[in-house]
């Protein structure tokens, strides 16, 4: 049995709400006093995700059928909704049928004519009788009392009946919009087109149907449902927080903020709707609306929940401290000691961790962080009314995410960003700063991009300058003037621009790019080798790449003073025919990749394309293949039983041998061997 303060948890964690009657269409909310145990209609406790609805009292119960005669009988009460209507059914309930009443099954059903006659004979009780009306009640002298005359056809049939009168009674509009159906509770044939309850419209029906897909987590479905019964009776609190709970295991807390608050509104004194705001406000980071609700009730509030709500608060203020100061390591790990304790979907927090990220040197992590937090369009008004180390608190998400954008080149989304962070807090004074920051790094560099474009490459890196006073570690504009830098001979004060660029943003591909190029222009053939690969591996269809990589390895070879026989880049896979020929291949200082294949074996046609592509990015390596079929000398000289088998050989002297290598092997083997 769960406290009535206990926590709801996370986003998918159960919870209890307050039960709801429904009585002749209007919702009843009824508070359950503390400390009592309870249970559902199910019989499972009232801990259970959602409140159950309490069983409608059907109209159906508390009153009976009447004849329309003067001779009718006081009504027995309707017979179960599982009751047999079968003609031998009936007439065993006639043995308790009062006198006067004749059932179906113990004689002829007499009825009336169009003409106002009377006629015998039997039928069966479901069968509808076309254009034989009758309009009275049937008595025990087989006459028929109370008739009507008939000016229009109707479509009447003749019922089961219910328990005072047996197989016989009359339905109007039997057939209309549908066939007609016998009544689960009270026997007789209904009419389909008939206004009647149905699943879809119960509350009761539609709100269980909602609890079972909650207590599957099919959170979705659950929502569908109580969408509907909030629709059916929005002024009811119970419909509303089941809704939230079905929110919150979506996700979507700033909706479920709402449905709770909505929910405390028409029930001030709902302990349960108090305690999910309280967890809601607390895992979004807002400490004083969370300790608020933990109060609201003027109970003792839960010690659990009250000493997470204290290490939030704790870590919080550690934050905003470390932030002050400049401590961005410190700030980092109070950032995320508070969304371990409970504020995992806070915005604010998630927004404070990416700054430090940021101001860390590590951009992709920041830029990842900030994109997975809520927005705030779904927050509640509640939550945008304070403020967050001195800020409107979606200011200062703003200013986050334009430095971000900054750091990452997307100059125009960043000013965009943080001219709504000036719009959202025009008082604030670090707000109006970063806007100047950003527009000025934005200038720069568009000035030095056009000096540059213009061949004026020592005014580009005094402009490009100029950005860099305002955001000192903006990797864009350090790699802008390393290739301003490169053009006019400065290779070293290029490759320092690059060093610190990569630093900051270790994925910049264009900083690679450039100091691959400032080494080779040094000689420093090794560590251009070594960014070239890299960026073989990041661009492997590029051409250009492709390219400076083979005259690197050529000259790093020819710096150690070994024997180069293709000097040519872009050679092709070369087919051996014969073991002459593979002896005198394998004999060569240099790496020869060999790959025994055969045209009709499949996995040798899947990894053909990727041995090509190799031996275009490793073009210092000799690549040959030999097809068993063809050769089959050379396979048996080689011992070779699977296909397709790799080997590597460099002076006559097998290095590696890879039996259906995967590609990832293949290339870590030819790469280490070419070297």
């Amino acid at each position: 049995m769960s406290r009535p303060g206990e926590p709801s948890g996370r986003a998918g964690r159960r919870t209890e709400l307050d039960p709801v009657v429904y009585r002749f269409g209007s919702a009843l909310a009824l508070r359950e006093g503390p400390g009592k145990d309870k249970v559902d209609d199910n019989g499972g406790p009232l801990g259970s995700p959602v409140s159950p609805l309490r069983p409608r009292v059907s109209a159906a119960a508390n009153t009976s059928s009447s004849s329309s005669s003067s001779g009718s009988a006081p009504a027995k009460p309707p017979a179960p909704a599982s009751c047999d209507t079968s003609p031998t059914a009936a007439a065993d309930r006639s043995r308790g049928s009062k006198p006067g009443h004749r059932r179906s099954s113990s004689g002829p059903l007499i009825f009336s004519d169009r003409n106002g006659g009377s006629g015998g004979g039997s039928s069966s009780a479901s069968s509808p009788l076309t254009n034989v009306l009758p309009a009275g009640n049937i008595c025990p002298s087989g006459k028929i009392t109370g008739m009507v005359p008939r000016t229009t056809a109707r479509s009447d049939v003749l019922g089961s009946g219910t328990g005072n009168y047996g197989h016989g009674s009359i339905v109007r509009g039997g057939t209309s919009g549908g066939v007609p159906r016998i009544d689960a509770g009270t026997g007789s044939l209904v009419d389909p087109s008939a206004r009647r309850p149905t699943a879809s419209a119960d509350p009761q029906l539609v709100t269980k149907a909602g609890n079972e897909q909650y207590k599957r987590g099919n959170y979705v479905e659950a929502l569908r449902f109580y969408d509907k019964a909030v629709a059916m009776f929005p002024g009811n609190a119970a419909c509303r927080s089941n809704r939230a709970a079905a929110l919150m295991g979506l996700g979507r807390l700033g909706e479920a903020v709402r449905e709770c608050e909505e929910a405390a509104r028409l029930d001030p004194a709902n302990r349960r709707v108090h305690h999910r705001l309280a967890c809601l406000y607390l895992r979004l980071g807002q400490i004083e609306n969370a300790r608020l609700h933990i109060f609201s009730t003027g109970n003792q509030p839960d010690p659990v929940e009250l000493q997470k709500l204290q290490t939030v608060e704790r870590h919080l203020g550690k934050c905003g401290e470390a932030r002050k100061i400049g401590d961005w390591k410190s700030a980092l790990r109070e950032a995320d000691a508070a969304i371990v304790a409970g504020a995992d979907s806070s915005p604010l927090l998630i927004a404070m961790k990416s700054e430090a990220l940021l101001r860390l040197h590590q951009i992709d992590e920041a830029d990842s962080a900030l994109t997975s937090s809520p927005k705030f369009e779904m927050l509640c008004a509640p939550y945008l009314n304070t403020k967050f180390f001195g800020m409107h608190p979606e200011a200062y998400v703003y200013i986050v995410r334009a430095q971000v954008d900054v750091a990452l080149g997307r100059f125009e989304n960043a000013v965009e960003v943080a001219e709504k962070a000036k719009w959202m807090d025009s008082r604030s004074i670090e707000v109006a700063m970063i806007l100047n920051n950003v527009k000025s790094v934005v200038k720069a560099r568009i000035q030095g991009n056009e000096l540059f474009k213009s061949g004026h490459f020592a005014e580009a890196i005094t402009a490009y300058g100029e950005g860099l006073k305002y955001d000192p570690s903006n990797p864009v504009l350090l790699c802008n003037r390393a290739a301003c830098r490169s053009k006019l001979g400065q290779w070293e004060k290029s490759l320092e621009d690059c060093n610190q660029a990569l630093r900051i943003q270790p994925s910049y591909i264009k900083a690679l790019l450039r100091r691959a190029d400032s080494n080779a222009k040094l000689e420093r053939w090794a560590e251009s080798v070594q960014d070239y690969e890299v960026l073989s591996k990041e661009l492997p269809h590029d051409p250009e790449v492709a390219e400076a990589l083979f005259h690197a390895q050529v000259a790093l070879k020819m710096s150690r003073g070994e024997e180069i026989s293709n000097m040519k880049f872009g050679g092709e896979v070369e087919e051996v025919t014969s073991l002459e020929q593979f002896q005198a291949a394998i004999c060569l200082p240099r790496a020869s990749v060999i790959c025994f294949m055969a045209v009709s074996n499949q996995k040798c046609s899947q990894i053909t394309p990727f041995v090509n592509s190799l031996c275009i990015r490793y073009p210092s390596a000799n690549f040959l293949k030999v097809d068993v079929d063809k050769s089959p000398t050379v396979a048996k000289a080689e011992n070779v039983r699977v296909l397709p088998t790799f080997k590597i050989y460099k002076s006559g002297t097998r290095m590696k041998e890879m039996i259906c290598p995967s590609q990832q092997v293949l290339e870590y083997s030819v790469r280490h061997y070419s070297l």
